[in-house]
């Protein structure tokens, strides 16, 4: 996996973000991809885990609904405006 290396653009800066990553990665290869030496089926089919094969629809769906809802923002405050003396 090429998360693990910094040459690419797929780099997780955050070590959340890169465990999240991997754990996607994990899923979709156990459930969403067939694999040719299991004759065309998923691991977790193959395992007994899951009847069906999955898509990449359905595993949106599972974080969408994993995902807290966004809380209600705050009131905005009043800039003020920027003057040379301030820049300077």
């Amino acid at each position: 996996m090429r998360r693990f290396t910094r040459l690419t653009n797929a780099f997780s800066k955050k070590f959340e973000n890169h465990v999240h990553m991997v754990a996607l990665y994990t899923f979709w290869y156990d459930f969403v991809k067939q694999h040719k030496t299991l004759k065309a089926i998923s691991p977790a089919m193959a395992a007994g885990v899951s009847k069906t094969l999955w898509s990449i629809e359905d595993i949106a769906n599972l974080v969408e609904a994993a995902a807290p809802a966004p809380a209600k923002r705050g009131p905005y405050k009043a800039r003020q405006p920027r003057t040379m003396a301030s820049v300077l």
